[in-house]
C-alpha cells in the first residue's frame, strides 16, 4: 500500500463518519395534536365524573411540556399542580408514577428520586405511547387515592385508543 493510498482511507473513514453523524444530529418524533390532548383530558374526567370523583387532569407532550389542564368545578386548588406533577414525572421518567413509588420506596437504591424537584411520585400519571413511541403522559388528582387517579387515566387512555395509531 502506498504512503497516498494509506493516508486516503483514514479520510474516507471520517467523511464517511461525518455523514452518519449528519443523519444522527436530528430526530424525529411522534407528538400529540393539541385536538388529541383535549381528547384524552376529557375522558379522563368524564370517566373520574361518572366514578362521583372532582379532579384535576393534565396532558404532558413527551417531554413534559403541559399541553392540556382541565379541573372539575369542585376539585381541591392543590389539584391542577399535583395533576401537572404527575404527568411530567410519567413523561421525564418514561413509566407510571404508580411503578416509581414501587421502585423508591425509603431504603431502596432509587429512593433519592422521591427528593428530586417537581417529582410526584404518587399514583395517578401515565405515560402515553404510540407505536411503541413516548408521546406524552397524563397525570390525575383529586381522586380517592392514587390507585384511583390512575384508574381514571388508564380508562381515559383506553378511550382514545384507537386515535394512537397515527
Amino acid at each position: 500500500m502506498t504512503l497516498r493510498a494509506s493516508l486516503a482511507v483514514p479520510v474516507l473513514l471520517a467523511l464517511l463518519s461525518g455523514s452518519a453523524a449528519a443523519r444522527d444530529a436530528t430526530v424525529t418524533y411522534k407528538s400529540m395534536s393539541p385536538e388529541l390532548a383535549l381528547d384524552l383530558a376529557r375522558a379522563t374526567l368524564a370517566d373520574c365524573q361518572k366514578r362521583g370523583y372532582q379532579v384535576a387532569v393534565a396532558v404532558v407532550d413527551r417531554f413534559g411540556t403541559p399541553q392540556v389542564m382541565l379541573r372539575d368545578r369542585f376539585a381541591g386548588p392543590h389539584t391542577p399542580t399535583t395533576a401537572s406533577g404527575k404527568a411530567w414525572t410519567a413523561a421525564t421518567f418514561r413509566t407510571s408514577t404508580t411503578e416509581l413509588n414501587a421502585i423508591s420506596q425509603p431504603g431502596m437504591m432509587q429512593a433519592g428520586l422521591r427528593h428530586l424537584p417537581n417529582v410526584v411520585i404518587i399514583g395517578g400519571g401515565i405515560v402515553v405511547e404510540a407505536s411503541g413511541s413516548l408521546i406524552g403522559a397524563v397525570g390525575v388528582s383529586g381522586a380517592p387515592g392514587g390507585d384511583a387517579d390512575e384508574a381514571c387515566a388508564n380508562a381515559g387512555l383506553a378511550a382514545i385508543k384507537d386515535k394512537l395509531d397515527f
